[in-house]
């Protein structure tokens, strides 16, 4: 059974996701306990609300440090919703700008969209070689609650790694909906409220560990 930290620090929907990897099969730990978070097999990185906010309490917690130590040592990591976006380079919300993790490039901006928050349940265009969709059936939906997103993908091509597995949705514009990079990996959906496909995806995750 694979041993999963659900990083707390602050933000995110820390036991929806504890008992939904629970019951996809996980070992699951809820902490803020760096040591911990760095040993596990997967890290899990929940977050909710807005983007600045969740930065200051992932840096004051170490977690963009956890985040490199684990990435380092090729370990796996699976950022949520938010969880997702303060992986990119920055966040501009209502003008304010906040710098993030910084692992892949690019900005998380508001969408251009005539209703916001996307909220409910959407489709997603997965690549065909995703391990994260493997086994869901093209045209399953999962939940979105969220304004901003990474609207490009900006990573630079390489002839030494193989390329990411970028996944998009649709809500006024594309904008990206899931990356698989190596050991990072990342939803802007809640897998842990998408019912039987998030199950699936989680599975999934958690067979790469």
């Amino acid at each position: 059974m694979a041993r999963v930290v659900v990083l707390d620090y602050g933000s995110g929907n820390l036991r929806s996701a504890e008992r939904a990897l629970e019951h996809a099969g996980a070992d699951v730990r809820v902490t803020s306990d760096a040591d911990a978070a760095v040993e596990a097999d997967g890290l899990v990185v929940p977050g909710v609300g807005a983007f600045a906010a969740c930065m200051e309490g992932l840096l004051a917690a170490g977690g963009d440090k956890i985040i490199d130590r684990r990435l380092a040592g090729g370990r796996p990591v699976l950022g949520i919703c938010v969880g997702m976006q303060v992986l990119f380079d920055r966040g501009v919300e209502h003008g304010v700008q906040a710098d993030g993790c910084g692992q892949w490039p690019g900005d998380v901006e508001r969408l251009q969209a005539d209703v916001l928050p996307h909220m409910g349940w959407n489709e997603v265009s997965a690549p065909a070689d995703s391990v994260l969709f493997d086994g869901i059936d093209p045209g399953t939906r999962f939940y979105f609650v969220h304004s901003f997103a990474a609207r490009r993908w900006q990573a630079p091509s390489s002839e030494t790694i193989a390329p990411a597995r970028v996944t998009w949705a649709e809500h006024g514009e594309p904008f990206i909906a899931a990356v698989e990079n190596g050991p990072l990996s990342a939803t802007q959906f809640h897998p842990e409220k998408s019912g039987e496909a998030g199950g699936k995806l989680l599975r999934n995750w958690l067979g790469t560990l």
